[in-house]
């Protein structure tokens, strides 16, 4: 998938904080847990509880966000669509980025087991 600069300059100026609480509604309001959200966040990015939580406090991009990361080396490993879109065929780094996150969100949402979000 090719993106536009706008769209790319979009994705990358949203802010973590101002998306995260609707992560959180989306998985608590299918069962899931906030610890297993962190969990999943942590597994694509390495960053733990306390280093989230001053990403949110700081108001950080989606640019800084998965600048700071160490995005897991099997992130690959996810595919499908998200969006609309073919996570394997977008072509912008952080837009895939994004769209790796918005999928394991997906998947923990719709009660996938923790084993099979963490590939």
């Amino acid at each position: 998938m090719k993106t536009t600069p706008k769209h790319d300059e979009r994705i990358a100026n949203i802010t973590f904080a101002s998306v995260y609480p609707h992560y959180v509604t989306k998985v608590e309001k299918k069962g899931r847990t906030k610890g297993e959200l962190h969990q999943i966040i942590e597994w694509l990015t390495g960053f733990d509880n306390q280093m989230l939580n001053n990403l949110i406090d700081q108001k950080v991009t989606f640019e800084t966000f998965f600048k700071e990361a160490n995005l897991n080396p099997n992130a690959h490993l996810i595919t499908g669509v998200i969006c609309g879109y073919r996570i394997e065929e977008i072509e912008t780094p952080l837009t895939k980025q994004v769209r790796y996150l918005d999928k394991l969100v997906d998947e923990l949402a719709k009660g996938r087991k923790m084993e099979k979000i963490l590939r």
